[in-house]
């Protein structure tokens, strides 16, 4: 099997995993990973009751900002002082 970090063919065969391991590759609750799903478009895909993600897919929401957090908790500090 090859490492999730491999490029090529490997996105033709990438297997799909479950909410646990999104979660756990993600550092967060399951339960966050199936809010984020409905209030951030995190990429999941519904099979049968239940769903399935491509660590690609989420990776590539997570760079693009999508697990940003929308309240400014965690933000870093601002420049220039206040």
């Amino acid at each position: 099997m090859m490492a999730l970090g491999c490029s090529g063919a490997y996105a033709m065969t990438e297997p799909w995993v479950s909410g646990d391991e999104i979660a756990r590759h993600l550092g967060v609750a399951k339960d966050t990973v199936y809010r984020w799903i409905e209030t951030r478009g995190l990429p999941a895909h519904r099979m049968g009751r239940l769903w399935k993600f491509k660590v690609s897919e989420v990776d590539a929401w997570v760079e693009r900002g999508g697990a940003g957090d929308e309240h400014g908790r965690g933000a870093p500090p601002s420049k220039g002082g206040a």
